[in-house]
């Protein structure tokens, strides 16, 4: 089975997307958090080690899915791969 060249750019990218978000992912959960404790300044009120494990993680969390969203749409219709609606 051959896959047209169209099909092969849309995995590329798919592909280069998903690991660009995955590595924003594992930063700010596993090295952000980790060295968030060294940090012992003050954002918006509280230390910054806190703000980090309970609230930017998951205001970035929510970024990292609104910006895969938007690009997999436009990718999407780059292509002509879009669903109809």
């Amino acid at each position: 089975m051959q896959v047209s060249e169209n099909l092969q750019r849309y995995w590329r990218k798919n592909l280069r997307i998903t690991t660009i978000l995955m590595f924003v992912w594992f930063m700010v959960t596993f090295v952000a958090a980790y060295f968030a404790r060294e940090l012992s300044f003050e954002f918006f009120g509280w230390p910054f080690s806190f703000w980090v494990a309970s609230q930017g993680a998951l205001v970035v969390y929510v970024a990292i899915v609104g910006i895969y969203a938007f690009y997999m749409n436009r990718l999407d219709q780059e292509h002509d791969v879009a669903e109809e609606e």
